[in-house]
């Protein structure tokens, strides 16, 4: 049996561990919380080096992209050298491959008509792929980069206008403690009212990190679609209540919860370092991923 461990930034109390079959190979799959530390996260690494399958780096991105351009996260590289032995990824190959699967099977099926809708993407650096997908659909788009990261109430109307912010302001951004960008630690179990709140009463779809859309996420979410990762059982049931009318998840559902995309990644990254596949493209096709498609209210046409 393989074992993946995702060694997280993110609040220790969203750890699981579950067992899970793909391709004829049995993983064991640990998320283990490190509660804000990035000291404690690598040190973890440096543990587990060379003695587990593959690691993935949770609750903070490696990179950062827009189009072609990939900026680098300084406090995030810090993990990544921590692994010496053990393949370790952070999501971002996996979510530029299958989450634009996952959006076209959306519109492509019917189950979401893009074009006549509002989303509401929390960050296009953080899910490029995706952000192009739902473009492509010509749709109205809300970029919240600045937004959910910066806190700044500016708004951004489509994918060329962050490119071009991304050329002078992701290099600062990525010098930046994480922290400041993002939810970590305790901060991913807390829920706050600010200027981005407006946004979501705007839009149809609210699509990207959970982390991002649950602090900001307002009382009422009532006939929204959620398409987003790293759910746990709690989380929809939260969204369920608040009224969101369709959750969607990128990854499958494993046990009771949709892991984050560095674990699936690690899998596969896993896989690969065996020589039984080339590409995260050649797994993908092969395990035939389906997203996790669940409506928390009964239906009706969207």
């Amino acid at each position: 049996m393989k074992r993946i461990v995702s060694i997280s930034i993110g609040s220790s109390k969203r750890d699981h561990c579950v067992e899970v079959e793909l391709l004829g190979e049995k993983f064991s799959i640990e998320r283990i919380g490190t509660d804000g530390s990035i000291k404690k996260a690598i040190a973890l690494i440096e543990e587990l080096d060379g003695r587990v399958a593959a690691l993935g780096m949770g609750g903070i991105d490696l990179y950062l992209w827009a189009g072609e351009n990939r900026y680098i996260i300084r406090e995030a590289l810090a993990l990544k050298k921590a692994a010496r032995l053990t393949p370790i990824v952070d999501g971002s190959g996996l979510k530029n491959s299958l989450e634009p699967r996952v959006i076209r099977h959306l519109g492509e099926t019917g189950i979401i008509n893009f074009k006549r809708k509002t989303t509401l993407i929390t960050c296009a650096l953080d899910r490029f792929g995706m952000a192009q997908a739902i473009d492509a659909y010509k749709g109205k788009l809300i970029l919240g980069d600045l937004l959910f990261a910066l806190g700044m109430d500016l708004p951004i109307s489509s994918l060329q206008h962050i490119q071009k912010i991304a050329q002078w302001l992701a290099p600062i951004i990525c010098r930046l403690p994480f922290k400041m960008l993002y939810p970590t630690g305790n901060k991913q179990n807390k829920n706050t009212r600010s200027k981005v709140t407006k946004y979501y009463d705007i839009a149809d779809i609210i699509a990207g990190d959970f982390h991002y859309i649950k602090r900001y996420m307002p009382q009422s979410m009532k006939g929204k679609i959620v398409i987003t990762n790293t759910i746990t059982k709690e989380d929809a049931l939260e969204l369920k209540e608040r009224g969101a009318y369709l959750l969607v998840t990128t990854t499958p559902q494993l046990g009771e919860r949709s892991f984050g995309t560095n674990v699936m990644e690690a899998m596969m990254a896993a896989m690969i370092q065996e020589g039984k596949y080339r590409t995260y493209e050649d797994v993908i096709e092969a395990s035939n991923f389906k997203p996790r498609i669940e409506y928390l209210q009964p239906q009706s046409n969207v």
